[in-house]
């Protein structure tokens, strides 16, 4: 009987000290990890930043606190009626934290070959307020570094024009929204406010 109680006795501090080594391990480990994908998935960690439409650039880490819609975008598309939505999104959420950003795109053929020209549609034909890129390539080889990334890390990249990115005010990729989903409908107004500063 002694020599089980001491056998038992022994397990069981061997378990202690597992236990706590695991415990110890385990919490540096998160923290750790945390720290580096915070790295890897933060938007504003990666300094991305476009030509903007309207001269001087867009650097996403400048909208930093601020929730971000981005939008790939083109003017001769079935869903270019989505700029007003965009619009009015805009309209409603900006002063609570929120910015929209276009990023014109003619890998779908379906864009103007020149940036004064989609100047001219989007800031004269729609009167659009927000912040918009210049024309950007967004899929394939030659496509922009922040679309590089999303392919990359969140196995993300868009399939037609007005695909939309909803992005965190701590620089996190938070939802991903297809061509079929206008901006101003409740599944992206409410995926919004959920996450407004």
């Amino acid at each position: 009987m002694d020599i089980i109680l001491s056998i038992r006795k022994t397990m069981a501090k061997k378990n202690l000290v597992k236990f706590l080594i695991i415990s110890w391990s385990l919490i540096l480990g998160i923290k750790d990890t945390n720290a580096k994908e915070d790295m890897i998935y933060n938007i504003h960690k990666k300094n991305f930043s476009f030509e903007s439409i309207d001269g001087g650039r867009l650097s996403l880490s400048d909208f930093e606190g601020k929730v971000i819609l981005i939008s790939n975008t083109a003017s001769f598309c079935g869903f270019t009626n989505q700029y007003k939505a965009l619009q009015e999104v805009y309209d409603k959420y900006e002063g609570k934290g929120f910015t929209v950003i276009a990023i014109p795109s003619g890998d779908f053929m379906q864009e103007y070959e020149d940036n004064s020209e989609v100047k001219n549609f989007c800031r004269v034909d729609f009167s659009l307020t927000f912040p918009i890129a210049e024309i950007t390539k967004i899929i394939g080889n030659e496509a922009h570094p922040f679309y590089k990334w999303l392919e990359k890390h969140k196995n993300y990249k868009p399939r037609w024009n007005f695909n939309k990115i909803l992005i965190s005010p701590s620089g996190n990729i938070e939802k991903f929204f297809g061509s079929m989903n206008n901006p101003n409908s409740e599944k992206i107004t409410n995926a919004i406010e959920e996450i407004l500063p």
